[in-house]
């Protein structure tokens, strides 16, 4: 192995791959360190009340250093952030949240959640945005309930288009600093008034969000370990699997060989993707039911008789025949010396083969058949492709997983055609 790592240097493309698949398996370890997996899967699935800071369909922040028109960047302002001040006197509460605005478009949405504490008297609050340029704007007057929503938009008073009439002023954005001032009356001791202010903007984190206000994030980092799993042990199942049986088959001879011939044939013209789609559709759409099918389909491939080829001129070698003759055993032939002598051919070709079982399980994903609970790569396309993301302009939402697609796939291609001519003397010099 030591030999081995130091004839990939030799190689660019060797390097290039293992450092793409390196960072992959970083990208992988990070995501389950940073959101562990019940986290995750209660995130992903938790809905618009999970997300609702978030906006809808909103591109990566990055966005703006592409484009002239600037988009807003969304924020929350509430206790936790420190940019609330809170003020209190004889049952008179006020707060303001200053925030600044230097974008040249106006946010998708204004929204305050309120959070009050009262027995029977509600509290009465008003509502008041003090733009840069000294005006006064009025929002509302209402009284607040234990748990309330009020979005901006919804301010018929505030005219057709309240937010833009908010931010603009003669099509040209206002920038500069605003404050948002909610003055409260409370009629009780106890009651109090709090309220959590989210500003909706154009663009938002690495990602970007989907339809559900999602942040794309999660299943960017998710889709690593979950498309990493399942090629690796798809392809370590099948590969060795694949081995074994093919090693059995060459040893034994007579029917057996021909059993596992017969079956392979009949496997190979079989339409394997047909068949993964039934079972999704009609029996389960669980990742490990895809996986383990996937495996079962794929052992009695093509690559037995690769196998089976070299084994039969294995079977004659000078050291098998002095093992026959101390008196070992059909199997430990089999698993110390014939297996054994594969390895240099198993590990480019394991390698190699990574990628198709990623694309195949991304592939499932995008028809709809992955597993619903898993934030996955292909689980991103699909949800872009059915709420129309490439006529609406949204293509974030499928680059993104497709980047990380081909950067899996070209990772794993590059190291394996590499430790190909490194484990292959014919190819060395090639």
């Amino acid at each position: 192995m030591k030999n081995a790592f130091k004839e990939m240097l030799r190689y660019p493309s060797a390097i290039i791959g293992l450092a793409t698949v390196l960072c992959l398996v970083a990208l992988a370890v990070y995501a389950m360190i940073a959101i562990p997996y019940n986290e995750a899967i209660s995130q992903w699935r938790g809905g618009e009340d999970v997300w609702y800071q978030n906006p809808k369909l909103a591109p990566p922040f990055w966005f703006n250093y592409f484009t002239q028109q600037k988009q807003p960047i969304s924020f929350v302002i509430n206790e936790k952030t420190g940019d609330l001040q809170k003020t209190t006197d004889a049952g008179n509460v006020t707060l303001t949240y200053a925030f600044e605005f230097s974008a040249d478009a106006p946010p998708q949405e204004l929204a305050l959640y309120f959070a009050t504490t009262f027995k029977e008297k509600q509290p009465f609050v008003s509502i008041s945005l003090f733009r840069p340029d000294g005006i006064e704007i009025h929002i509302a007057d209402f009284g607040v309930d234990a748990k309330q929503t009020y979005r901006f938009s919804q301010n018929e008073n505030l005219g057709d288009n309240p937010i833009r009439d908010l931010f603009m002023d003669a099509g040209k954005p206002v920038k500069g600093v605003y404050k948002l001032v909610i003055k409260g009356q409370t009629f009780e001791e106890a009651s109090d008034i709090n309220a959590e202010f989210v500003l909706h903007g154009g663009v938002y984190g690495w990602a970007g969000t989907d339809h559900q206000r999602r942040d794309l994030m999660l299943p960017m980092l998710w889709g690593a370990p979950i498309a990493l799993a399942f090629g690796l042990i798809a392809s370590l199942g099948v590969s060795i699997l694949t081995m074994i049986i093919a090693a059995t088959g060459a040893w034994y001879g007579g029917w057996v060989d021909a059993l596992i011939q017969r079956i392979t044939e009949v496997n190979i013209i079989l339409p394997f993707l047909s068949i993964l789609v039934m079972i999704g559709t009609f029996y389960s759409s669980s990742i490990w039911t895809i996986l383990g099918a996937t495996v079962l389909l794929s052992i009695f491939g093509g690559g037995i008789k690769g196998y089976r080829s070299i084994f039969i001129q294995l079977k004659e070698a000078t050291y098998i025949e002095a093992a026959r003759a101390y008196g070992a055993s059909s199997w430990r032939i089999i698993f110390v010396y014939m297996i054994p002598r594969m390895i240099p051919l198993l590990i480019p070709g394991l390698v190699s083969s990574v990628p198709s079982f990623v694309f195949l399980e991304a592939t499932l994903a995008v028809l709809g058949l992955g597993d619903p609970i898993l934030p996955t790569w292909g689980k991103i396309i699909h949800d872009a492709e059915i709420n129309g993301a490439l006529y609406k302009g949204y293509y974030y939402w499928i680059m993104e997983p497709a980047v990380l697609l081909m950067a899996t796939g070209l990772g794993f291609a590059m190291l394996g055609f590499a430790l190909d001519r490194i484990f292959n003397p014919r190819l060395r010099d090639l």
